[in-house]
């Protein structure tokens, strides 16, 4: 009988574990800047990639934030109702939906232009080591985007 798998089975031994807890850890430091501004930290990647590129399609704001459209309606439905963005059907197909910044949302921004700073400023990590963490997550997340379009490729999708 094998009993390998025992070991295997420690939580100690998981990746997922410090990857999960790290992520909740340092989204729980953005929370007491995100609160005065009446958002929640995925409102906020969802602004930061507005901020940086306005008018994506539901599409395109699934793929990028690595979300499915589940999560995201009801979350740009709550940002519509708060006047941040408008959501418009595509002149070009209107099953696509394009998300695009009120003055309102685009205003935003300059309130939380210190953000990434403050929360930047609470993880102790010298600068190489967070920028080789940095390197090694975004491969991490590029194998992961490989592996699933083989896996499509490989059932035909």
């Amino acid at each position: 009988m094998d009993h390998d798998y025992h070991e295997a089975m420690k939580l100690k031994n998981q990746l997922c574990f410090p990857l999960y807890a790290a992520s909740r850890n340092v989204i729980g430091l953005y929370t007491p800047y995100l609160s005065p501004l009446g958002l929640t930290y995925t409102q906020y990647i969802v602004f930061l990639t507005l901020w940086e590129k306005d008018g994506v399609t539901v599409g395109e704001l699934c793929e990028t934030l690595m979300l499915d459209n589940g999560t995201i309606s009801p979350l740009l439905k709550k940002m519509q109702q708060a006047g941040y963005i408008k959501r418009t059907r595509s002149e070009k197909d209107d099953r696509v939906v394009v998300i695009s910044l009120t003055e309102a949302g685009r205003a935003l921004q300059e309130q939380a232009k210190d953000i990434p700073a403050k929360a930047a400023s609470c993880i102790a990590l010298p600068p190489e080591k967070a920028q080789a963490l940095y390197a090694l997550l975004y491969e991490l997340l590029d194998n992961r985007k490989n592996h699933r379009k083989e896996q499509n490729n490989e059932n035909g999708l």
